[in-house]
């Protein structure tokens, strides 16, 4: 048998790659020299806790919103806090206590698997304001600026929707140093890494 010159091996080569790339587009598989960039896999986590699976729920209390962070932003999620149901909102020291030692709990299960966590680290304990103090000051035993940026944002959101009236929360440290008014705006919940934003200088208490 007289044994295949040089370019017929080639040619021999060339028709066996076309064979095979008509094979795949006939199966359906488009064939390409070009790495295909699809884009990130989407994301599964949902950010979202359905009522029935509320973290507390079996407990006696009474149901507040907490912001924890989920994916790069703050989402709020519902929960029993350790205040009896008929608490009014009144008690501004003690429901702040209560929403503070919330966000301290580390996410349940069912929290954890939508994606929910906190940076939130205790003991964090609350007291009243001290003589000249803006008034509705409430003074954190940590000093607020010391606390991660995303600790702080969650603590100035939570507290701004379940223990304020006026959409900004007054805090202070163990120190001299002065209280500051910080808000909470969409973008604070959007990225809350970066500074928490302040009201700006604040009147003392009379």
């Amino acid at each position: 048998m007289r044994s295949r010159t040089p370019a017929g091996r080639v040619l021999a080569v060339l028709a066996g790659t076309l064979a095979l790339a008509g094979a795949l587009s006939g199966c359906g598989i488009r064939t390409t020299t070009v790495p295909v960039d699809a884009g990130a896999a989407p994301s599964r986590v949902p950010c979202e806790v359905s009522e029935g699976n509320l973290t507390t729920q079996a407990q006696p209390g009474a149901a507040v919103r907490v912001y924890l962070v989920c994916g790069s932003g703050l989402v709020a999620v519902e929960r029993t806090a350790a205040l009896p149901p008929d608490k009014k909102l009144g008690d501004r020291l003690q429901v702040a206590q209560a929403l503070v030692d919330e966000l301290e709990e580390q996410p349940s299960s069912t929290e954890q698997e939508a994606g929910f966590s906190t940076y939130v680290r205790g003991p964090l304990s609350l007291s009243e304001a001290r003589a000249g103090d803006p008034l509705g000051t409430l003074r954190l035993n940590r000093q607020p600026e010391d606390l991660p940026t995303a600790a702080l944002a969650q603590i100035v959101c939570t507290l701004v929707e379940g223990a304020a009236t006026d959409g900004s929360v007054v805090l202070g440290g163990p120190g001299e140093y002065g209280a500051r008014g910080y808000r909470c705006d969409d973008e604070t919940k959007r990225s809350p890494d970066l500074a928490v934003p302040t009201t700006g200088p604040l009147p003392s208490a009379s």
